[in-house]
């Protein structure tokens, strides 16, 4: 009997009833469904292990079927998805009423858990909880494995990312992720060295503050000043057009500035063209180069050809090229490039400028990254970007659920790939535990250090 209660430990146990309206045939339809428009349309399809792709589509038409519930299907469905290692490319779950969802809350305990430092850090609790688990704390085990094994099989393997650092900070964020009923034991380690262990069972909690406070997080915008007339302004999402607006109101206020600090560590993206009508007004140039778009070609007959061409059968012939290419899903559209042309009829404000980047800088973000990668006033601090943007292609699943396939891919320019390796700061700097308990920001003051260096 104690060996069987230690093997269920190993994992979070669920005590509710979940949907299970699927068929046999729905969960089989929507997993084909999924792994037919990956291999129709994902752009990164030549970077896939193609073998275990295949394979793994073939046992899970046997596994997904018996699946007990939806809620189990659609998780085997995003560990699936997982293995295309990109992270525009998803599985999303039925937003229905009688479909549950994870949550961080364990009813008298809630946890915001984030990556500093590559550790489990406890970086909010509920208010009550403050001086009991401190923020700081590490959890160091969970349900009798320590926390990076217990990460690398049950939480990583479900989680969509084009970059090991990203998935690294999901996994870690998703750590303690559960269902009503959920249980889990857990080590923490406390700032100071004590330790500490919690048996939790997912309950909603009632208690809405935590500590410490979060940010205004609907602050689409922040604009402030710093000695020596440095502007800081934080564009926090290119989601809404109302950040553009939102600019444009600051514009007089800052043309008095004479350096400039932009914050895109909060911008996780939205529209390009949002991103580009702000970066305009911050260069004298009357030409933007932005990315390098392409896209896979899918030609049926040409792709029947190929089956019979060899690669000796490719030179000097352009023809059996293309047929082998298309055989083989490697062949590419590549999108006619344009470079935005900028006509103002106004002041624009071009003084030493600072961006600050990081792991949440995602998508249009970074494409507005790319396109300020050749202005010589501009230098980015902080870590590597999201590494991750596209055009997804959005389709239903049975049940209310949805996946996204990613069907265009993004390189700079010259077509250097920025995808699944992330934007590099020119300045890295990475934050440590002693600085968020110190509640101190390293890249902020990095900035600030360098504008102030400059005559």
């Amino acid at each position: 009997m104690m060996k069987r209660l230690l093997l269920l430990l190993l994992f979070p146990i669920s005590l509710f009833a979940q949907s299970n309206k699927l068929s046999k045939a729905d969960k089989i339809y929507g997993l084909s469904k999924f792994w037919q428009e990956v291999n129709y349309n994902f752009v990164y399809l030549n970077k896939v292990d193609r073998p275990k792709w295949d394979s793994t589509y073939k046992a899970l038409i046997i596994s997904i079927p018996e699946t007990k519930n939806d809620y189990q299907y659609y998780r085997e469905l995003q560990k699936f998805c997982a293995l295309l290692k990109d992270g525009h490319t998803n599985i999303y779950m039925p937003e229905t009423k009688d479909f549950e969802t994870m949550t961080t809350m364990f009813g008298d305990y809630r946890f915001f858990i984030q990556n500093i430092g590559g550790k489990a850090i406890i970086a909010r609790v509920n208010l009550s909880k403050k001086d009991e688990i401190p923020p700081g704390s590490e959890v160091i085990e969970v349900n009798g494995q320590n926390t990076n094994d217990y990460i690398a099989a049950h939480v990583a393997p479900y989680i969509s990312s084009s970059t090991d650092y990203v998935l690294k900070d999901l996994s870690i964020s998703s750590l303690l992720k559960g269902l009503a009923g959920d249980e889990f034991t857990i080590k923490i380690r406390k700032p100071k060295g004590q330790m500490v262990s919690l048996k939790l069972t997912h309950k909603t909690t009632t208690e809405k503050e935590v500590y410490p406070a979060f940010d205004d997080e609907n602050q689409l915008l922040d604009f402030k000043w710093y000695t020596n007339d440095i502007a800081y302004i934080a564009l926090n999402s290119f989601g809404d057009r109302k950040i553009d607006t939102l600019f444009h109101q600051k514009l007089p206020e800052l043309q008095k500035a004479k350096k400039i600090i932009i914050d895109l560590r909060k911008n996780g993206g939205g529209n390009t063209d949002i991103g580009t009508e702000i970066l305009q007004h911050l260069t004298n140039d009357t030409v933007l180069y932005g990315a390098k778009n392409a896209t896979r070609q899918h030609l049926p007959a040409f792709k029947a050809w190929g089956k019979y061409v060899e690669p000796k059968d490719t030179i000097k012939n352009e023809w059996n090229k293309k047929a082998l290419l298309i055989n083989r899903d490697n062949y590419y559209y590549t999108f006619d490039y344009r470079p935005k042309k900028i006509r103002l009829d106004m002041q624009r404000v071009v003084v030493p400028t600072a961006i600050l980047i990081g792991h949440n800088t995602a998508s249009a973000a970074e494409d507005f990254l790319i396109y300020a990668d050749n202005q010589r006033h501009m230098v980015k601090i902080g870590q590597n970007s999201y590494g991750s943007t596209g055009q997804p292609f959005v389709f239903d699943l049975p049940g209310g659920g949805s996946a996204r396939v990613c069907t265009k891919k993004d390189t700079y320019p010259d077509g250097r790939e920025f995808v699944g390796y992330g934007i590099k700061p020119d300045m890295e700097i990475v934050p440590s535990l002693e600085d968020y308990i110190q509640k101190k920001d390293p890249v902020l003051e990095k900035a600030l250090n360098y504008l102030n260096k400059i005559k």
